[in-house]
């Protein structure tokens, strides 16, 4: 088996899956780095493409786990169907960028129930559903927090 040059582009988070340290650190950030292209944080582009990028993940996930190993760290792009979904129809301010990205890096990392069982599924379905998780846990905890502080 074999990853051509976009499989891995994509399926690495542009080559973030590759740093040496923290990749799905590096590959949120880049991620959040997209997020802040002009019109990126509307519904109707931020929802198709996190679910188009969830749908290839999931193939491209399986790949990467056949080459890499289970739910290997090459293999980023749950990092950022995770950091896309976090910030679904939130203000887009800097401000909550980042405190999304860190409640989004917490709870990826912790994987509260029922991530941390879901994570354990073979193949591309386990890479990404457990960030999926994590995700609206991060999404919800948002809302919430826009809801009672407003902006910031």
């Amino acid at each position: 088996m074999r990853i051509n040059f976009l499989e891995k582009l994509i399926g690495s988070g542009l080559y973030s899956g590759y740093s040496p340290v923290a990749s799905g650190t590096v590959a949120s950030l880049v991620a959040l780095l997209i997020y802040f292209i002009p019109g990126f944080e509307q519904l109707y582009l931020i929802v198709p493409v996190s679910i188009l990028f969830l749908l290839y993940g999931i193939s491209l996930g399986t790949k990467f786990e056949k080459i890499y190993g289970k739910d290997p760290k090459q293999c980023t792009i749950d990092e950022f169907v995770g950091m896309w979904i976090s910030l679904i129809a939130l203000p887009k301010t800097i401000g909550i960028a980042i405190t999304a990205f860190f409640i989004w890096r917490i709870l990826d990392i912790i994987k509260p129930p029922p991530a941390r069982k879901l994570e354990k599924i073979n193949g591309g379905f386990g890479i990404m559903i457990d960030d999926v998780v994590s995700a609206i846990y991060t999404l919800l905890i948002m809302h919430v927090v826009v809801y009672l502080v407003g902006k910031f």
